[in-house]
C-alpha cells in the first residue's frame, strides 16, 4: 500500500494508511477479530447486549468512533442522530456517554464519559469549538484524533458545517482528510502547602478577577526576564490556536495555527500602553499577584477552573505541553476562508471573494 502524504501544523509527511488517524505515538497494531464472534476491541465492553464485534467492518481505520455533545440542543440532537446512524449502518461501532437520556440511531455503547476515548479510533465532537475543548480534554491522554462537527455559533475548530454533515463525514472515514496537529500550554498553579495543581489548554490559560471588584496588580516574567507590572481585570496567555478566542476581543493579533506563538493579551489594562505581546512556544511565562488586601484571581486552561491565585503568595507558571492534539479535516480545508466567513471580512466591499 503506498503512503498518503498528509499536512500536519507544517510541512507535508508520508503516513501509511494502516496507522492514519492516529499520532505517532499512539500507532499501534490492532488486534484480529477471531472467528465465533469474538470482541474486536478488547478495551470497551459489551453494554446493553451490543456486540463490539462487527462482522461489516469499515475500509478505513475509524472502526470505533467516540460521539460528544449537549444532545440537550435540539440541533445538536439532530446532528448527533445523523452520525449514528450513519455510522453504524457502515459497520463501526458508536460509543456516547452513558448519561445521554434521549435514544439515538442504532446500536450505540454507553460507557462513563471519561472512559469514551480509552477504545476509540475518532472522537466525533457536534457543537461549538466550547464542545471540542472539552472533546480534547477527553481524547488527550489517548492521542486519538478529533473531528468538529460545527452546530454553534463561531466554529473556528469545529469547521464541519451541517449542510455537508454527512458527505464530509464520508470523507473523512474514508481516509480522505487533512491532519493538522496543535500545540498545546500546560500552566502550573503553585501554592504554598498545596500540591501543585496542573492542566492543559488548547485554546488559553486565562487568570481574572475573582470575586471582588478590585483591580489586580500582577507581575510577568518571561523566560526568568521581569517583563512589567500590569493593572487590570487580568491576563489572557493564548496558543496561535486560542489567538481566535479570548485573546481576539482583548485586542490580540490573529496568528496563523503553523507559527509556534504564545500571545499575552491584557484584560482591560488600566494603562492604554499594556498592549498584547507575542513571544516563541518555548517561552516559560511565570505570574504573580502583587500583595493587595482582599484581592485574588481565578485561574483557567480552556475555560476549566484550574484553582485561585492568591496575592504574593502563589505562582502560575506557563509552559510549552509535550503533548498535542490532532484535528482532522475534510478535503479543502481552507484557515483563511473560514476567517473570512466567521469574522465577516469583505462583506459589501467590491471584489471581495475572489475565489479561484
Amino acid at each position: 500500500m503506498h503512503a498518503k502524504a498528509v499536512k500536519g501544523g507544517g510541512a507535508e509527511r508520508p503516513v501509511d494508511a494502516g496507522t492514519r488517524g492516529r499520532s505517532p505515538g499512539e500507532r499501534r497494531r490492532r488486534p484480529h477479530a477471531k472467528a465465533h464472534g469474538q470482541a474486536r476491541n478488547s478495551r470497551l465492553p459489551a453494554t446493553g447486549g451490543v456486540l463490539l464485534f462487527r462482522r461489516q467492518l469499515m475500509k478505513a481505520e475509524f472502526q470505533t468512533l467516540a460521539l460528544v455533545g449537549r444532545i440537550d440542543d435540539p440541533r445538536i440532537a439532530e446532528s448527533m442522530q445523523a452520525i449514528a446512524a450513519h455510522a453504524t449502518a457502515r459497520g463501526a461501532t458508536v460509543v456516547v456517554d452513558e448519561r445521554l437520556e434521549t435514544a439515538l440511531a442504532g446500536p450505540v455503547v454507553r460507557l462513563p464519559e471519561a472512559a469514551l476515548a480509552a477504545g476509540a479510533d475518532l472522537v466525533v465532537a457536534v457543537g461549538g469549538d466550547g464542545t471540542l475543548l472539552h472533546a480534547a480534554r477527553l481524547a488527550l491522554p489517548h492521542g486519538v484524533p478529533l473531528l468538529g462537527i460545527n452546530r454553534g455559533r463561531l466554529g473556528f475548530l469545529a469547521d464541519v458545517t451541517p449542510t455537508e454533515l454527512i458527505e464530509r463525514f464520508d470523507e473523512v472515514l474514508s481516509g480522505h482528510f487533512t491532519r493538522d496537529v496543535r500545540a498545546l500550554l500546560v500552566a502550573h498553579l503553585v501554592c504554598p502547602g498545596e500540591p501543585v495543581r496542573t492542566a492543559c489548554a488548547l485554546n488559553d490559560v486565562v487568570v481574572q478577577k475573582w470575586q471582588t471588584g478590585k483591580m489586580l496588580d500582577f507581575e510577568t516574567w518571561i523566560d526568568g526576564t521581569f517583563v512589567n507590572t500590569h493593572g487590570g481585570d487580568g491576563l489572557v496567555v493564548a496558543t496561535s490556536t486560542g489567538s481566535t478566542a479570548y485573546a481576539l476581543s482583548c485586542g490580540g493579533p490573529i496568528i496563523d495555527p503553523k507559527l509556534a506563538a504564545v500571545v499575552l493579551a491584557p484584560i482591560c489594562p488600566h494603562t492604554i500602553s499594556d498592549r498584547p505581546i507575542v513571544v516563541p512556544r518555548e517561552a516559560r511565562i511565570e505570574l504573580k499577584l502583587v500583595p493587595r488586601t482582599g484581592v485574588q484571581a481565578q485561574v483557567t486552561c480552556d475555560g476549566t477552573v484550574l484553582g485561585t491565585l492568591a496575592d504574593g503568595e502563589s505562582t502560575l507558571r506557563i509552559e510549552p505541553a509535550a503533548a498535542t492534539v490532532t484535528l482532522l479535516h475534510p478535503p479543502g480545508y481552507d484557515y483563511y476562508r473560514i476567517l473570512r466567513s466567521k469574522l465577516h471580512w469583505g462583506r459589501g466591499a467590491r471584489h471581495a471573494n475572489p475565489e479561484r
